[in-house]
């Protein structure tokens, strides 16, 4: 088969494509796929890139040629989230992976996360007890308090302790930390963190922070181990089934930087945008409360209720298509290789777009539309919808997330109404995660 040329935009002779994706990076990968297709190649400096919008080049490069397209990872000059994650599960490669994926697969295990159903109940809980003292209509951030709301599962379910007396301090950690780590990535320009620039300097202060927040509770619980039914009891006494060995204190360390990244800034993120349809589709809340009362009769759900929710999941999984948590995927080509009849080089980074795939109307009919019942019935395919990733290393905390998800949307739904506090659609902010930009403010009511 001849090969075929990748359509390439046009670009700067020395900095290549630089200034048009530093940007804006969503829209300009958005505008490339719909000009120049599925397999666009772009150039960042030295740097040469892929961008992969479609399900069969996904299905090649991360299912049948997943040891061609590998993690970026070099512990000598760690880039990206490895700059605050470590070596934890997202960001670690090979026998190093292997062993966390098998020290931590049993602790997500469906049976497991339901036992922390009550944890997840009680920060809902107090959420809901706090925006019933609001005046009705109150303007609230969304965007923040769903932060807040995620850290706090996260914390009471992995520490057994609630965090937020200290989320003034965790949360823009997080914040600055992420926004790190995508430059790292997406701007080669950005000097390495040994020089002491003002952003170099914030982001060790922000990462301090973490790691003596992280730390401080690896080290409470070590001193009093007890028995918890929490996250951290499982990661502290898990063992590899093959070789009996548990984690040190800093792996540890990296797994739970990573938790808290995966943990709680992506569930946050879908139920913002999750509330934020809500409130542009009253109907479709209308009819996601009807499913509520006649399963729930306003209670909280049970173990077993959470399955007889269809519409509930359907819902988030529809904002999970539009407003993907995680937008996009890097690899690197470890050789020359092809997808379909395009020759890749060795070196350069592949950038798979969950968002343009979600997007894509050969695949998803009126795809700009939010239409809950596209996941009634029927499952997608797995390479068209991508929420938490594909091939080995498809996300571990998906059950986790499914279950919290639903367990709090079908709280707050059942206790307020979203309103719009302005009709323009909020704009995209993508660090790492995709979030409105700015924050997402919607009036608050309370209806029973």
């Amino acid at each position: 088969m001849p090969h075929s040329s990748i359509p390439t935009p046009k670009g700067q002779r020395l900095l290549g494509h630089l200034a048009e994706f530093k940007k804006n990076p969503l829209d300009c990968m958005i505008r490339w796929q719909r000009e120049f297709g599925d397999i666009v190649n772009f150039r960042i400096l030295s740097q040469n890139f892929y961008l992969l919008s479609h399900p069969d080049l996904v299905e090649q490069a991360m299912t049948e040629q997943q040891d061609v397209f590998v993690k970026i990872y070099d512990p000598q000059k760690p880039k990206g989230l490895q700059l605050f994650m470590g070596q934890g599960l997202v960001t670690s490669t090979g026998p190093l992976w292997n062993q966390q994926r098998r020290l931590l697969q049993p602790v997500f295990q469906r049976r497991n996360i339901l036992t922390l159903l009550p944890e997840m109940e009680k920060a809902g809980a107090q959420l809901i007890a706090r925006w019933r003292q609001l005046a009705p209509d109150t303007e609230v951030d969304i965007s923040a308090e769903m932060l807040h709301l995620a850290l706090e599962v996260l914390t009471r379910t992995m520490f057994s302790t609630s965090v937020l007396d200290r989320v003034d301090v965790i949360a823009p950690a997080l914040e600055v930390c992420l926004r790190y780590a995508a430059a790292t990535v997406l701007n080669p320009l950005d000097p390495p963190l040994w020089v002491p620039t003002r952003r170099n300097r914030e982001f060790k202060r922000a990462l301090a922070a973490l790691d003596s927040i992280i730390y401080g509770l690896i080290d409470e619980r070590t001193a009093n181990p007890g028995r918890y039914n929490d996250l951290l009891h499982l990661l502290l006494t898990s063992t590899d089934p093959e070789t009996g060995a548990g984690m040190g204190r800093r792996q540890l360390r990296d797994e739970m930087a990573t938790l808290f990244v995966a943990g709680h800034e992506t569930s946050a993120n879908v139920l913002t945008w999750t509330l934020y349809y809500l409130a542009k589709h009253p109907e479709v809340m209308a009819r996601l409360r009807a499913e509520l009362h006649r399963v729930l009769n306003g209670g909280i759900p049970s173990e077993d209720q959470l399955d007889q929710l269809p519409y509930t999941k359907a819902v988030l999984f529809e904002a999970m298509r539009l407003k993907p948590a995680v937008a996009l995927m890097i690899r690197k080509i470890g050789r020359d290789t092809r997808l379909q009849n395009y020759p890749l080089k060795a070196g350069s980074l592949a950038m798979i777009s969950i968002y343009n795939i979600h997007h894509h109307p050969a695949l998803w009919e009126n795809p700009e539309a939010f239409d809950p019942d596209r996941f009634l019935g029927q499952k997608a395919s797995k390479y068209r919808f991508l929420p938490f990733g594909i091939g080995p290393r498809f996300c571990i905390g998906n059950q986790f997330a499914t279950v919290e998800l639903t367990l709090l949307l079908a709280m707050l739904a059942q206790h307020f109404d979203f309103a719009l506090c302005s009709d323009q659609e909020p704009e995209h902010d993508m660090a790492v995660t995709l979030r409105p930009k700015g924050g997402l403010r919607l009036r608050v009511r309370a209806i029973n």
